[in-house]
């Protein structure tokens, strides 16, 4: 039998977030990202030592914090440079979900010009996520535009 180099059912790119409370994230990601667990592995003193969750075709996974591992959360760590990024059905109300469970916004939902309706937040456990939905297909001469457009309004403050 040969065994395949990337297991079925694993993307080849895949997060693994370190989480002070890796079952109150689960329950976070599955109520707000609409996330499904597909497995979770116990750890000792009630510590998650391994999760995995599906969030569409896309797989996360996640474990508690094991500092004697050097295995340490954002908060441990002074925070995170890692945004993860999500298309959703609905980003409003998935944004609106988010801030009603605990989440920081860092950035409203609005539309973008290159076609997304998108926000930016924080979750409780320290991890940042963009949440977008996709409104419009933009064709690459009209994606020009408005990109060049975007970049001078930056470059002025607006």
């Amino acid at each position: 039998m040969t065994v395949q180099p990337v297991p079925e059912g694993y993307p080849r790119v895949t997060p693994y977030l370190c989480v002070d409370g890796a079952a109150a994230a689960i329950d976070f990601y599955v109520s707000v990202l609409g996330a499904r667990e597909r497995m979770r592995m116990s750890a000792p003193e009630g510590r998650i030592g391994h999760a995995e969750l599906e969030l569409g075709n896309s797989l996360v996974m996640l474990a508690d914090e094991h500092p004697e591992m050097d295995f340490r959360s954002p908060a441990a760590v002074g925070g995170t440079p890692v945004t993860l990024h999500v298309y959703v059905e609905d980003v409003d109300a998935v944004f609106a979900e988010a801030l009603a469970r605990g989440a920081t916004e860092l950035r409203p939902v609005r539309d973008e010009f290159y076609g997304d309706r998108t926000g930016q937040f924080q979750d409780p456990f320290g991890h940042r996520w963009n949440v977008a939905s996709h409104i419009e297909d933009v064709q690459p001469d009209e994606m020009r535009k408005r990109s060049e457009e975007a970049m001078r309004s930056a470059e002025n403050g607006g």
